[in-house]
């Protein structure tokens, strides 16, 4: 599987708004160039967008960064739906959280909470219905453009996590899309680190048998308050790891994990050491059983001025591809149980019962988490809205009365609510007949 890390696209108005005034458009185009030869052989099954897709989270650069992302999907030979996004510090509209002594005092409660309190107190503003719509009205803008990839967050869902295709050897590969601006934009709380949370809600990535968690922030964890309960539960439960928010371009390789934190797409160019970076990582999983490892190889690439180009970041020994094989976590899946050729006691030897997982998934999340309903839940938000409004009161899955909500949470609580009451295959049918319809 070959997936493109991006990182800090920063699409900022008015000048994304005008390409030929645009300063950080040449360097879009250079780095289409260079994917685009480097995908020649091979294309992209995944684009991951760690945060920071816009500049001040205004609607206009929301709109013009997926139209990059989408020629940027299309050239590189990745389908749209394959499109993973988490919001960054600047998807944040600050304005909104200036104008709300809701959203302050939501942020500052969690934000000055006793650090042993910090994830009740959590859990209690996104259970309130008017303090866990506060903290989530500043990523408006962001959710209307996240929802038809289907990376939508809420209250009731602060993060995503995704299923993707096998990677060999029965395994598949997990992907977490974390939300680390819960309580961004007051207080400049993203300028220094340590003064973010991020929350044992959403680093259970539950380490279940034969599947590869990939976990993907926008901030990296020294920016947490719970900066080594997260870093911990990161390094032992997930082993690919994708960050942003730093403008470095760094990996770092370990038997147990890969971390990669990108360098920004469109730094801001006064800052020291200025060089757009973007990742492209190659994953397979080689071998069988208990003899598996995750094959990892990476191409880190950075711009190089004078003469203008993308160019590979070099490992140590001076090699232009990182290649790391990490070992695969072994799982027992059943007690093995004693027989005359096998003693109790090698049987204890042999395998150990797993302990019990953090968190079950319903068969709803199962269903939300399939590459087949994340195509889904694209083609029915490129449906008309009134088609879409059609479906979801055809099905019962809206009411008439739930149409004061925003159009976001409108459909994706319905789309979720389709999925509890098994009616995916049913949407599916009236988004194929609306679309035979023209």
């Amino acid at each position: 599987m070959r997936l493109l890390h991006l990182s800090d696209i920063h699409f900022k108005a008015p000048d994304c708004l005008q390409p030929l005034i645009d300063p950080e458009r040449p360097y879009r185009t250079r780095l289409k160039a260079d994917l685009v030869a480097l995908c020649a052989e091979k294309a992209v099954d995944a684009i991951l967008v760690s945060g920071d897709i816009a500049f001040k989270g205004h609607p206009d650069e929301f709109a013009v960064a997926y139209a990059w992302l989408k020629e940027l999907a299309a050239a590189s030979g990745c389908p749209t739906d394959r499109i993973y996004v988490v919001p960054g510090n600047h998807d944040v509209d600050r304005s909104v959280c200036k104008g709300s002594m809701a959203i302050a005092n939501a942020q500052a409660a969690i934000a000055n909470a006793n650090h042993l309190r910090r994830e009740a107190v959590l859990r209690t503003q996104l259970n309130d219905p008017d303090s866990g719509l506060a903290l989530f009205k500043p990523l408006a803008a962001y959710n209307a453009f996240a929802s038809p990839l289907g990376c939508f967050v809420s209250p009731a869902q602060p993060y995503w996590y995704y299923n993707l295709d096998d990677l060999g050897g029965g395994v598949t590969l997990r992907l977490h899309g974390l939300t680390s601006t819960l309580i961004s934009g007051l207080e400049d709380r993203d300028d220094q680190p340590g003064r973010l949370y991020l929350s044992p809600l959403q680093t259970v990535l539950d380490p279940e048998p034969d599947v590869l968690n990939l976990v993907m922030s926008h901030h990296p964890p020294r920016w947490f308050l719970d900066e080594h309960a997260v870093d911990d539960a990161v390094n032992d439960r997930a082993p690919l790891q994708f960050f942003g928010h730093e403008h470095r371009q760094r990996c770092i390789a370990t038997d147990g994990y890969m971390r990669f934190t990108a360098g920004a797409v469109n730094p801001e160019r006064h800052e020291h050491d200025w060089k757009p970076g973007y990742n492209v990582i190659d994953i397979e999983v080689l071998g069988q059983g208990k003899d598996r490892v995750v094959q990892v190889c990476a191409h880190v690439r950075q711009l190089q001025k004078n003469p203008e180009r993308f160019i590979a970041l070099t490992t140590k020994q001076g090699q232009d591809v990182w290649v790391q094989n990490i070992l695969f976590p072994s799982h027992a899946t059943h007690v093995v149980r004693p027989t005359e050729a096998q003693p109790a006691q090698a049987a204890a030897a042999a395998q150990v019962a797993p302990a019990a997982p953090a968190h079950i998934a319903t068969p709803a999340e199962v269903a939300m988490s399939s590459p087949s309903t994340k195509g889904l839940v694209f083609r029915f938000w490129n449906l008309p809205d009134s088609q879409k409004r059609e479906i979801m009161l055809n099905l019962k899955l809206i009411t008439q009365e739930d149409l004061v909500l925003s159009d976001e949470e409108l459909y994706n609580r319905g789309l979720r609510l389709a999925a509890k009451q098994g009616l995916l295959d049913a949407l599916a049918r009236e988004v194929d007949r609306l679309q035979q319809q023209g």
